[in-house]
């Protein structure tokens, strides 16, 4: 696998669009399995305090 050029690298012969949507939507996917979870993590931990707040003002 040896190209002669950078442009023939990101063509990838006629594969190049295939290619680097699918490098894209991989990487899409990883970081929704990294932020999701500490978005639902801190989601969680502010309702706990609201919740908390709530029983401790009764």
């Amino acid at each position: 696998m040896s190209f002669s050029s950078f442009s023939e690298f990101l063509a990838m012969g006629t594969h190049g669009p295939y290619v680097w949507s699918a490098y894209g939507i991989s990487l899409a996917i990883l970081a929704l399995n990294v932020v999701l979870p500490i978005l639902a993590r801190r989601r969680y931990l502010q309702d706990e305090a609201r919740r908390l707040r709530r029983e401790k003002s009764k």
